[in-house]
């Protein structure tokens, strides 16, 4: 068997052609634009988005099946009947609906923890698709007329590419809208948006099949974090994943029974046909990859390679700290209006120590996420990561030191494409190829973990001192 994995993600599409002799191979990427209308603002043309699957699934040449995994909590409106999109896609970072959110209380956000397990926050779907009815003409046409659709990326593709408008549970449960429990919409939860229940689509099983495309089998569609966790073979409660691209996101199994932690995220790992759903709880750093790009955008650094020609103590232990939150924080402190910041510069101060605070900061926070985990789950020794920022050795011996976790970074670094062609039934044991561990050591002393928080601390400070001044 051949199957083509589409990874649909944040700043790129991209095609791996997977096959049942342990071969795994890039077909092709292809980038798209992010536009930002506004402050906080964060979109995709969707169109965009669909003229690169199909680019892709065109140059993979004959396949016998087809996997596509989704960004998770970006989201848009269409039109039923033309399938045409009637908004923008906005995108899992976009956070318009921070303020709104905040103006409905301690008891919407209790109600939203007890039924999705999800606080009131931008990051997921459900406030963006209630945005959408109020704000776009065209939107709350199609809702009177009975021609509204809305849902994630994944049920706009499926429905333009397949005539099948339906998502998977892991997806579904990052919209902030499903009863984590019976995976069935919440019509509470529903109606404490605005969203309506019926505009939204058939939730199926990962591997329940989607349709076809030109007549190849779609046999698989989930969230790319869910199919990298699966990638990385986690099986067992406990095991654990870090997937970096432009957030950072971990996620550990806590198998057949779900735990709704107090500052992480309880979601769906899987559902799979005739089984029962497997849980996970869930960390995000909004900008990994993406405060790197920033860094590279403002001069900073130039080559990747320079992310790993650092010498003598870390950037932290001298007092220099980037806390990484150009997107505000996510988990556990959930404050989209932190900002981000330099502290400890000095005249001494070069490019190559403030790019090295970047990668630390970066990793800072993710080890926060590990040790938040912890409180409420027994975790693994071990610790498997992959994305971009897996290749820096510098990056990856810090976060082991940081965690105090076994950090293992394998070769192949395309894990969601790997975990798509093993939900579709490929053996994917062969494929990720060698392994490199990197082991805790003192790299990042206890004072460094404190001089960190106190960043935060100050990062999250900045706006009510500067509402203060008036």
């Amino acid at each position: 068997m051949r199957i083509a994995a589409i990874d649909q993600g944040t700043t790129s599409t991209r095609c791996l052609l997977v096959d049942d002799a342990g071969q795994c191979a890039l077909a092709g990427a292809r980038r798209h634009a992010r536009y930002h209308p506004q402050a906080g603002w964060v979109e995709h043309d969707p169109e965009e988005l669909l003229r690169n699957i199909i680019a892709l699934l065109e140059s993979a040449g004959p396949v016998d099946a087809i996997a596509i995994c989704n960004q998770g909590e970006s989201c848009l409106a269409w039109d039923a009947q033309t399938r045409q999109p009637l908004s923008p896609v906005l995108v899992w970072q976009d956070a318009r609906t921070a303020t709104a959110l905040a103006q409905m209380g301690e008891a919407a956000e209790l109600r939203s923890k007890r039924i999705s397990g999800l606080p009131l926050d931008p990051y997921f779907s459900a406030s963006k698709l209630a945005w959408m009815i109020r704000n776009i003409p065209a939107v709350a046409a199609a809702l009177e007329q009975g021609r509204l659709r809305l849902g994630t990326t994944d049920a706009f593709f499926l429905d333009r590419l397949c005539g099948t408008f339906a998502t998977d549970w892991a997806t579904a449960s990052r919209t902030g809208l499903l009863d984590i429990e019976s995976g069935q919409w919440s019509a509470d939860l529903c109606a404490l948006h605005g969203v309506p229940i019926h505009c939204l689509p058939e939730i199926r099983a990962v591997d329940a099949g989607f349709g076809a495309i030109q007549g190849i089998p779609v046999k698989v569609s989930i969230v790319d974090q869910q199919a990298a966790l699966y990638g990385h073979q986690c099986r067992q409660r406990g095991d654990g994943k870090i997937t970096f691209g432009t957030g950072a996101f971990f996620l550990a199994l806590t198998g057949a029974q779900g735990l709704k932690p107090a500052d992480l995220l309880p979601t769906i790992a899987w559902k799979k046909q005739d089984e029962a759903a497997c849980y996970a709880i869930e960390g995000g750093v909004y900008d990994a990859g993406a405060a790197l790009e920033w860094a590279r955008r403002i001069g900073l650094y130039s080559a990747l390679e320079e992310l790993d020609q650092f010498e003598g103590p870390t950037a932290i232990s001298r007092g220099i700290v980037f806390v990484p939150a150009l997107s505000g924080l996510a988990a556990p402190y959930w404050d989209r209006h932190a900002a981000p910041l330099f502290i400890g510069m000095n005249h001494a101060t070069e490019r190559r120590d403030m790019i090295r605070a970047v990668l630390e900061g970066i990793a800072m926070l993710t080890a926060k996420l590990v040790a938040t985990a912890a409180l409420s789950l027994p975790l693994g020794t071990r610790i498997s990561i992959d994305g971009g920022l897996s290749q820096s050795r510098y990056f990856a011996r810090f976060l082991a030191s940081a965690c105090q976790k076994t950090i293992s970074v394998p070769s192949m670094y395309e894990l969601s494409a790997l975990g798509l062609a093993s939900l579709c039934g490929l053996d994917i044991s062969r494929m990720a190829g060698a392994i490199t561990t990197h082991e805790p050591d003192r790299l990042v002393s206890q004072h460094d973990h404190a001089v960190f928080a106190e960043a935060i601390h100050r990062a999250g400070a900045w706006r009510s001192q500067l509402v203060a001044r008036g």
